[in-house]
């Protein structure tokens, strides 16, 4: 990422940021927004600011009030109360999802609490090293095709089968308390975190729009504004 500077004023610059990656997150808002972007949506889109006033447009919802991460927190509070059992008096934004996900029955008490919202939390990843192996497996057994075939076939076939696997059995938890997933179920299912999914907060729309690309692309808030240039 490029940050020039224009009357002593910093000017971002996202050009630099890998096209997929930005295509990534375009996916993820179309999904939060259960909208579709067209080529020509984004045609003329060069800033930030112009990205969110094309959401707005596209999102159809009457407007309506109250914070959709607070409804989220409601949410989670009364599937876990559902699924677990634990009193809702106990669960806070600061809880610790730890407490509510022990290890040893995390993928099944996540899958029931999943079940109780309606949409995947996509909560849970694999180890950062076991990525890294396979990974690694991965690149080693692609250069290896143009000399030993069969060995850098059966490398690649082992590193992909265990990328999926890693990704389907992981239980690292990015996320490490009820408020903090609370933002996140917010942030990638907005319509569905809505007490009505029949209104939007469009006060809270750019928001979460940047929340997404903060998050997804691992950015520091102050660089995701209005004028920042893709």
């Amino acid at each position: 990422m490029k940050i020039s500077f224009k009357n002593d004023n910093p000017v971002i610059d996202l050009k630099d940021i890998d096209p997929d990656d930005i295509g990534d997150v375009l996916l993820k808002i179309e999904t939060s927004f259960n909208i579709r972007f067209e080529k020509e949506d984004l045609k003329h889109v060069k800033m930030f600011g112009q990205l969110c006033d094309v959401v707005q447009k596209k999102v159809k919802q009457r407007n309506g009030e109250g914070c959709t991460t607070q409804h989220a927190f409601y949410m989670l509070r009364h599937a876990i109360n559902n699924t677990v059992g634990i009193d809702k008096t106990l669960v806070k934004p600061q809880t610790k999802l730890c407490n509510i996900f022990p290890s040893d029955t995390r993928l099944q008490v996540i899958a029931e609490v999943e079940k109780e919202l309606g949409f995947k939390m996509n909560l849970l990843k694999p180890k950062g090293i076991v990525i890294f192996t396979f990974s690694v497996l991965l690149g080693a057994s692609l250069a290896c095709l143009y000399f030993l075939p069969a060995v850098g076939g059966i490398g690649a076939v082992l590193a992909v089968a265990g990328l999926i696997l890693a990704g389907k059995f992981g239980k690292e938890m990015p996320v490490k308390t009820i408020g903090d997933l609370a933002e996140k179920i917010a942030r990638e299912h907005y319509l569905n975190c809505r007490r009505n999914a029949a209104t939007v907060n469009r006060a809270e729309i750019a928001d979460k729009v940047k929340e997404l690309f903060v998050h997804e692309l691992a950015l520091e808030a102050r660089v995701v504004n209005g004028n920042s240039r893709f």
